[in-house]
């Protein structure tokens, strides 16, 4: 048994001596400058509320599904919460998941076949990376957001092609030119996917929605863990795509369902992101309070997340410890998880937080830097 644990050692022992070994904790407790909460729904007690008064007239919806979607687990109030959101969306259909990794992976993973190609940002999100190995589809990536390069590779494809973007990156914060996309993808021929984890809510429906690109995108995936402050995701597609993946996507054949009450908090969750239109009025406000700390972020004006650039894994934990110290929690991302040299503090804006706590976190951030 030794034997079999050796590469596993050496590999958690090259983490620690890095320094970036991940270890699971405790939530910490201070000012919230690190999770995506974005609208403060989380927490919001107005919201709790809502969703307490729905257990408490049909306690039913906490009972488990019982088995896939397939078997026992599809039950009316996950089918109408789908005509609802394809209804709000303004698309023909839904497809719900448990998170949006296995929505990602249920779309890369059975659209595409070892004939076809898939292109992806080269920052996308993990998820579509590992979806797309097990398509066994041709995998290439473009330069970040730059669409040019996009279409030097479109020019040389043959064959069904699949574009993936993001319309918000998670890691630096800056928006995908969705237009130009869309565009060169008509002109080519190909299926957009577009991940909108961190727009929905935040900008709305997402980019995808405010731009009115959905008629132009095959498939569109929205998140309810951010902004919308519960769990779960939706694939916004068509009909035919819809009963494809029923039918050839197995991380949606092979799980069991989640129970009703999560298809409940995220119909409650629209309903009450459109009664609730100014916390991504103040969101904007904390944004730009930020922005006039002049610290040199990397990131898109009115993006909810900011990435500022410290260049030295060591020197990173420092600061993040300063700030933790201090009562202020923030997420240090350490190469290799990004480039050498790209090393980041990411920090989440939040329609919550004051404007002296902006202030005091870009003050501490400037003294040390």
């Amino acid at each position: 048994m030794h034997n079999l644990y050796l590469p596993v050692e050496e590999a958690l022992a090259k983490r620690k001596q890095k320094g970036v070994l991940r270890t699971l904790r405790p939530r910490q407790k201070g000012v919230d400058f690190y999770s995506n909460n974005y609208l403060g729904f989380a927490g919001n007690e107005n919201f709790q509320n809502i969703l307490l008064e729905a257990i408490q007239k049909n306690p039913d919806v906490l009972n488990g599904s019982t088995g896939s979607r397939l078997i026992s687990g599809n039950s009316d109030i996950v089918t109408q919460t789908e005509k609802y959101i394809a209804k709000e969306h303004h698309c023909e259909a839904a497809l719900l998941f448990p998170s949006g990794y296995n929505a990602n992976l249920a779309l890369f993973s059975a659209l595409p076949n070892r004939h076809d190609t898939v292109i992806v940002d080269e920052k996308i999100h993990r998820s579509v990376h590992d979806a797309c190995k097990l398509s066994n589809a041709k995998k290439l990536k473009f330069k970040h957001n730059d669409y040019n390069h996009l279409e030097d590779i479109l020019k040389r494809q043959t064959g069904t092609v699949y574009i993936a973007v993001e319309s918000l990156y998670s890691m630096d914060g800056d928006f995908c030119p969705l237009q130009e996309i869309t565009d060169l993808t008509a002109k080519y021929n190909a299926g957009l996917i577009v991940d909108e984890a961190h727009a929905f809510g935040v900008f709305g429906y997402g980019l995808v929605n405010s731009l009115k690109l959905h008629e132009k995108v095959l498939a569109t995936v929205v998140t309810y863990g951010k902004a919308l402050g519960t769990h779960g995701a939706a694939v916004l597609t068509n009909d035919l795509i819809k009963a494809y993946l029923i039918n050839f996507a197995s991380p949606f054949i092979y799980t069991t369902s989640a129970h009703d009450f999560l298809w409940i908090s995220i119909s409650k969750g629209y309903e009450f992101l459109n009664e609730n239109k100014a916390a991504s009025v103040q969101l904007q406000k904390n944004i730009a309070t930020f922005r006039r700390g002049n610290l040199k972020s990397r990131s898109q004006e009115n993006s909810p997340i900011q990435a500022i650039i410290i260049p030295d894994n060591h020197q990173l934990k420092e600061l993040s410890k300063t700030l933790s110290d201090n009562g202020f929690l923030t997420y240090p991302i350490f190469s290799p998880t990004v480039r050498e040299g790209t090393e980041r503090l990411r920090i989440c804006l939040h329609s919550f937080n004051t404007e002296s706590e902006i202030s005091e976190l870009t003050k501490i951030i400037n003294e040390f830097i």
